[in-house]
Parts: C-alpha cells; sequence; structure tokens
C-alpha cells in the first residue's frame, strides 16, 4: 500500500473527530474499511504510510494494528509484517461443515459421562464469556465451552481433531463478532445447549450443535458474498 485508496482517504476523514485518542481513531477507520473490503484480504499495511495517512505517530498505529490482529482482521508476518486478513465464504463453509459432523459425534459419546462438575464449569464459561469483552479471550472462553461438553467422550483422535477445528473457526468467529455483532445470539445458543445437556436431552444437545454451527456460518457467509470486492489502490 504505497498510498492510502481513495475510499480509505474518506473514512479518515469521516472517522477523525469521533474518537478521543489517536490510538482509537487508527483503530475505528481501518475496522471498518477491512469489514467494508476497502482494504482487501491480503494487502500489507505498512505502519510509516498508515502513520502518514492518518496525521499520527507510528505508536497509535501499532497498537491499532495490535488490537485488529485481536479481532482477527490483521496477521503479522515474519518478513511482511501487518497484513489484512483473507477471510473466504468457503473456507469459512468448509470448517462449518466439518465442525457439525465432529463436534455431534463427539457430544453424543460424551453427554452420558459428563459431571455435574463439568455442567457447572460449562455454565461459568458461559458468564465468563458475558463478561469479556476482548475477541481473542473470547474465543479462546468459546473454545473452552464446547470442549468441557465434549471432553469426556473417551475418543481422543475425534477430541483431537474436534478441537483443531473449533481452533481453525476462531479466526472467522472473531471477525464475526467484529463485523456483526454475534456475541449476543450466539450465548443465547450456548445456554440452550447448556440447558439440553443438563437435561440430558442427546437428541436435542446434538441438534442445537448443528444448528449453532450452521447459523453462524450461514449469517458469515451472506456477509462475505454481499460484501463488494474493493481492488486495492
Amino acid at each position: 500500500m504505497t498510498q492510502p485508496p481513495a475510499d480509505l482517504s474518506s473514512l479518515i476523514a469521516r472517522n477523525r473527530p469521533r474518537y478521543r485518542t489517536a490510538t482509537e481513531f487508527v483503530e475505528a477507520a481501518l475496522r471498518e474499511a477491512i469489514l467494508s473490503g476497502v482494504l482487501p484480504g491480503g494487502l500489507p499495511l505498512r505502519q510509516e504510510e498508515l502513520a502518514t495517512a492518518f496525521g499520527v505517530s507510528r505508536m497509535p498505529v501499532r497498537e491499532a494494528l495490535r488490537q485488529l490482529e485481536a479481532r482477527a482482521l490483521v496477521e503479522f508476518h515474519p518478513h511482511r509484517g501487518a497484513v489484512v486478513v483473507e477471510i473466504s465464504a468457503e473456507d469459512s463453509a468448509d470448517i462449518g461443515a466439518i465442525r457439525a459432523a465432529l463436534e455431534p459425534a463427539a457430544l453424543r459419546l460424551s453427554l452420558p459421562h459428563l459431571t455435574a462438575t463439568d455442567l457447572d464449569l460449562a455454565e461459568e464459561l458461559i458468564a465468563e464469556m458475558d463478561a469479556e469483552a476482548d475477541p481473542g479471550r473470547m474465543g479462546e472462553l468459546n473454545r473452552r465451552f464446547h470442549m468441557t461438553l465434549y471432553a469426556r467422550a473417551g475418543q481422543p483422535r475425534l477430541l483431537a481433531l474436534t478441537e483443531q477445528h473449533l481452533a481453525a473457526a476462531d479466526r472467522y468467529l472473531r471477525f464475526q463478532f467484529a463485523a456483526l455483532g454475534y456475541h449476543p445470539r450466539s450465548q443465547d445458543e450456548h445456554g440452550a445447549l447448556l440447558a439440553a445437556c443438563r437435561r440430558g436431552d442427546a437428541d436435542a444437545a446434538c441438534a442445537l450443535v448443528v444448528q449453532h454451527v450452521a447459523l453462524a456460518g450461514e449469517q458469515l457467509t451472506a456477509f462475505l458474498k454481499d460484501r463488494p470486492a474493493t481492488p486495492s489502490a
């Protein structure tokens, strides 16, 4: 990015008066530019160029990029620095299909062996997610919640695959929080899933897992497909 796209320049001008600190200003404008497609996936974000474009020092740019990394909107590469993440509807759907196959299988095996302690821990994790604002921490808590319900499956390879694909979905989960504010609905679904597990209703719990994964995937896929592709300048 040798100079900011015209659309980014307009976002910078529009956001400038709205934020108290330079970091908030830079983070908000870049977040909007990435989510809207003004800054496309794979685009390098060079700190010096951004500092010039925003009229700030490099420090707030660096802090803003780290915040965007926590939201899975930016990733850092050893030799390229910060780059806009490449998020695709196809990859999201692929991960979702794998999760929808693995997680109900793990839950059905685990459910008869879940203890009151396991279920109480899952409830505590839901409460922690309710109080958590950091997207990176949210992803960790979400994985722990799901794996707590699957942990008694007694199938180490199945559990390893399940956790692997939950981790792969984390980027999309954090992107979804940033783009769509998915958190409240997701939490309602977590609560319904836990209630079914407490009842020992395996059929309902497994159906809720599939629905939980599918609804998230459908919402994100629709967002990505509707988002206009804007080439970098």
